[in-house]
């Protein structure tokens, strides 16, 4: 299959603390791979170097074919492609819904009004909030911001999309609605790496778990062996401590 991603032999050092110790990890293109593991793992430095929104110490990171860590090459045609959703929101309190989601599109793509209104107009019709387009982030609820977020992921065109712990700052009884709008990008195919502590949602869409701990990847395969049989005593530990019989994890981590 045709990688979407690539990484090979990442290294990432914040003074002397290593946090990640020569990662390789790759996602095809169409797959959906689900990150998993506990605070302070690497998981979201790994998903931050992926689009060099931190600069990797060592190794590389190809995206579709495009080494990005080659200092010859320019970052932004190659991120345009790759989407972004953190923990926090970032939507401008001060733009409308609408707003929000064509000001990237105008000034970075160069679309013109118009198009980029049907655009995100059409975006917002996908995850659910196409009556709030007139509607400020402060007047949502935090998983109705985190929808809007995601359509304005969307609005760009991405081929990849990036998850960071995207449920995490959101009450228990709105993590459904954020999940639900994922589970429908994966049925449109949509390639997919998410960083996530929901184990449940990770057991249902992944085609693929990857256990970080310590700053490498531990182990990773389906989600039914990983999550189900692991082999790795630390993966074993792990899920012992967040997985109930029923699937749900107790874990809350706004930090990896």
């Amino acid at each position: 299959m045709t990688a979407a991603i690539e990484i090979s032999g990442l290294h990432k050092c914040f003074g002397d603390l290593e946090v990640l110790r020569g990662v390789d990890f790759s996602i095809a293109v169409g797959e959906v791979v689900c990150v998993i593991g506990p605070s302070g793992s690497g998981k979201s430095t790994l998903l931050r170097c992926a689009n060099l929104l931190e600069q990797p110490t060592a190794g590389r990171v190809v995206v579709g074919g495009v080494d990005i860590t080659d200092p010859d090459v320019d970052i932004d045609p190659v991120r345009r492609r790759i989407g972004m959703v953190f923990q926090q929101f970032n939507l401008f309190p001060h733009l409308s819904v609408l707003k929000n989601l064509t000001i990237a599109q105008r000034r970075v793509l160069k679309r013109s009004e118009q198009e980029a209104i049907e655009v995100a107009r059409q975006n917002l019709a996908r995850v659910g909030l196409a009556d709030k387009e007139n509607s400020y982030p402060t007047r949502l609820s935090g998983g109705q911001q985190q929808r809007v977020a995601i359509a304005r992921a969307l609005s760009m065109g991405p081929e990849l999309m990036l998850f960071d712990e995207p449920t995490s700052a959101l009450d228990p009884e709105l993590v459904g609605e954020v999940l639900s709008v994922m589970r429908g990008l994966v049925d449109d195919g949509m390639t997919m790496m998410v960083v996530t502590h929901e184990m449940g949602f990770a057991r249902e869409v992944a085609d693929r778990v990857v256990f970080m701990d310590g700053g490498v990847v531990v182990e990773e395969g389906l989600p039914q062996d990983v999550l189900g049989n692991p082999r790795h005593k630390r993966t074993q530990a792990f899920l012992s401590r967040v997985i109930h019989p029923g699937g749900l994890t107790t874990e809350k981590s706004t930090t990896s």
